[in-house]
């Protein structure tokens, strides 16, 4: 099965496609594969005749994004460091260049968008969600953290949200997401795919090379425009942590159907 779907229209529109509903698109490898393949082939457009001039991401099925496969990670954790260090890079990156992406990217948003699918939208330009929507940065319940995509939650909600939502793991809803600036829209959920193109053509109507450049500008004053180095290191954390010995017992608490040692009540 083909785990991102891409599609470019005459427009020069591309649409990219989660393709996980048995899973509620949690990602794993291939899917993230399939997203660096994506944003591949926006890059070489760009140098072509036909180039891509905005990407709307969607998630396929009842739900955007439920964050990691969980089954993936725990394969992952039992591997060496240098897997483990692959697999952060991997992810990292994936995020890290969809932000960097020089046309605009638009996200509509359907039901849940958990973990690392908040980052997704943290690294996309226009984030439109359905009134049903519901979202967390959940990765310290299973004992792991989400370093890799703090630049891009600091950008788009402030570090003093990204302190909130990121320590608790506490699921917030649409109107939430809207105040904090997860979202910039909320809207009936029927009506998500109207709205988004009615975004696109907005876009579609400006000056391709005033908008790269004003995307290029704003980056540059931004949390994800840090260097090499820091983001290295932030790989290095996020891979050590999935080894430790508080992510086995978070993971191995989630695959058990339990509550980690660490929530245990003392009553």
């Amino acid at each position: 099965m083909t785990t991102v779907i891409v599609r470019v229209d005459q427009r020069g529109v591309a649409s990219v496609t989660l393709n996980r509903p048995e899973v509620n698109n949690a990602y794993d490898e291939a899917m993230l594969r399939g997203l660096h393949a994506a944003i591949d082939a926006t890059e070489a457009s760009l140098s072509s005749g036909s180039p891509v001039r905005c990407v709307v991401l969607r998630g396929r099925g009842r739900h955007f994004q439920a964050g990691a496969d969980l089954h993936w990670l725990s394969a992952v954790q039992a591997g060496t460091p240098e897997e483990n260090l692959a697999a952060s890079e991997l992810t990292g990156t994936a995020i890290r260049r969809l932000s960097a992406l020089a046309v605009p990217v638009v996200a509509l948003v359907q039901g849940a968008c958990l973990g690392g699918g908040t980052g997704v939208l943290a690294a996309a330009d226009v984030v439109l969600c359905g009134e049903d929507s519901v979202f967390s940065i959940a990765e310290v319940r299973w004992g792991l953290h989400a370093s890799i995509i703090l630049p891009q939650l600091a950008d788009a909600i402030g570090p003093r949200q990204v302190r909130r939502y990121a320590l608790t793991g506490e699921r917030f809803d649409a109107a939430e997401a809207h105040r904090i600036g997860l979202v910039h829209d909320v809207v009936a959920r029927d009506a998500l795919e109207a709205r988004g193109a009615e975004v696109v053509e907005a876009i579609l109507a400006s000056g391709p090379g005033a908008v790269t450049t004003t995307k290029r500008l704003a980056r540059a004053l931004s949390w994800t425009a840090a260097e090499d180095g820091s983001f290295d290191r932030l790989v290095a954390e996020h891979s050590t942590a999935r080894q430790s010995a508080e992510a086995h017992e978070g993971l191995s608490a989630f695959l058990q159907k339990r509550a980690p040692a660490w929530a245990q009540s003392d009553h």
